[in-house]
């Protein structure tokens, strides 16, 4: 589920306005009199460059920030440091010791743009943001695909916390979006005692990896049944077309080069694209998006089902070209993750000849695969029993809510909520009042920022960064996974 060069859930931003808080922190101009943040102390980069291990790649200039692309050595296996080791790519947005820190993780690599998360903005703070493991160039050569596991990823960014921490020395909010906030989530899991709060942005939790009917639940209600029905009409017309269609497909992958290995076959990639195309719709589009698909399949031509398809699922995705970027997520989404089995009710069995297919099918055959059925439920009842001061933020119309982390009995000050009409963009700023309210209050309260007034009354509770039209736009990349 992707679209040609996806859109990676990001949750992004950055900021312009020059620190004012704190005496070790002045703005200076640089040799283009752009104002920089610096410390008189000692030079930021001077300090993060005196951590073992860091190396710089380059700093890019940002006003109101320093932002910084390290390498950081870590190891390949954290339960045996001396087995080797490997650089991950991290950045750092500095605003301004004095003030908290955002762990940002998007669960895939990491922007070299300097970037925001919705979290840093409402505390005004640092951000450190961190690439995944085996996801390039932040992969171990050679690469043991075994050392990649949920444990392995949270101890990186242990490491790193520790590393940063003497510096940064303020609070710290662990922050992702999608498989982003699911590595938040299981970062808390691991390290619980690391962050004074966690803020997880649609993040899925499937707990038992066979059992996938609420996804099946939620597609028979989303939106409206005028606009189901148009989804469903032009996604069962693609594979009724598919010889015409898949004619079309052979000259396009020999006219961009792609290729089918790992899939196994341009007739298996063709399929898997068009069973994407209703999830791909509700994940990133809308209801009034609906006005855009064709109303009448049957009588479309050709060319508007391959091209409703292709701007929902893309056609390029399930090449060997499109996938290879996403080895590292589907081999943990077929050992440790899971990932989603849906039906088509609306589509005869007569034109399903794979169905929805397992991540198996999307990593060269080369690495070993097993699933381990465990560890999801381990950290479903952990999230359950000891969540505390953990706010999970969800889309009513986005698919991969539809099997949420929920916070039982045991968990403090941790909350589940649920952004009307949004989809797998969902944010805080689009809860409803009440609600958008408590959880900025909340954020403030756990970064060490609520002033009085926002302690005694959240409804006055506001990001203490302003809106930047440029740097606090959210920058998409569409991709149909988490």
């Amino acid at each position: 589920m992707r679209k040609t060069l996806r859109w990676l859930l990001s949750l992004v931003v950055l900021i312009g306005t020059v620190s004012t808080a704190g005496a070790a922190t002045a703005a200076q101009p640089d040799a283009t009199g752009t104002n920089v943040v610096t410390d008189d102390a000692a030079d930021i980069k001077d300090r993060l460059l005196a951590i073992p291990g860091m190396s710089l790649i380059e700093e890019k200039p940002y006003t109101g920030y320093r932002f910084f692309v390290l390498n950081y050595t870590q190891p390949v296996d954290h339960r045996k440091p001396s087995k080797g080791t490997f650089q991950q790519r991290i950045t750092v947005l500095h605003k301004d010791t004095a003030r908290p820190t955002v762990f940002f993780t998007g669960g895939y690599n990491v922007s070299t743009t300097p970037r925001r998360s919705e979290p840093a903005q409402i505390v005004d703070g640092n951000q450190i943001s961190m690439e995944y493991r085996f996801f390039t160039p932040s992969r171990p050569a050679p690469a043991d695909w075994s050392k990649l596991d949920i444990w392995q990823a949270a101890s990186d960014q242990h490491r790193i916390f520790k590393a940063l921490k003497p510096i940064y020395d303020k609070k710290w909010i662990s922050t992702g979006g999608s498989k982003g906030g699911m590595t938040a989530t299981y970062f808390e899991r691991f390290y619980s005692r690391d962050m004074d709060g966690v803020v997880a942005y649609v993040a899925p939790n499937d707990v038992v990896n066979k059992e996938d009917s609420a996804y099946d639940r939620f597609f028979a209600k989303v939106g409206t049944k005028e606009c189901r029905t148009r989804l469903n009409a032009v996604q069962r017309e693609a594979l009724v077309r598919r010889t015409s269609l898949e004619k079309k497909y052979k000259e396009v992958a020999a006219a961009e080069g792609y290729t089918f290995n790992t899939i196994g076959s341009l007739d298996k990639a063709f399929e898997a694209v068009v069973l994407d195309y209703v999830w791909g719709f509700w994940q990133y589009g809308t209801l009034a998006g609906c006005d855009a698909i064709p109303a009448d399949a049957k009588n479309a031509t050709d060319d508007e089902i391959w091209t409703s398809v292709d701007t929902i699922s893309g056609f390029s995705f399930y090449t060997d070209q499109g996938l290879d970027p996403y080895t590292p997520y589907f081999y943990q989404a077929g050992t440790q993750l899971g990932a989603p089995t849906i039906v088509f009710p609306h589509i005869e069995k007569k034109y399903i000849r794979y169905g929805y297919q397992p991540p198996r099918n999307f990593v060269p055959r080369d690495i070993s695969m097993k699933f381990q059925p465990g560890v999801m439920h381990d950290v479903d009842a952990w999230v359950k029993r000891n969540a505390n001061q953990m706010l999970f933020v969800y889309g009513e119309n986005d698919p991969w809510g539809a099997e949420p982390f929920r916070v039982g009995k045991g968990a403090r000050d941790s909350y589940v909520f649920t952004a009307p009409g949004m989809n797998h963009g969902a944010n805080v700023a689009g809860l409803v009042p009440d609600q958008k309210a408590l959880a900025t209050a909340r954020i403030l309260e756990w970064a060490g920022v609520a002033s009085a007034a926002v302690q005694a009354d959240p409804d006055k509770a506001k990001p203490l960064a302003k809106y930047d039209s440029k740097l606090d736009k959210r920058k998409v990349e569409r991709q149909l996974r988490p």
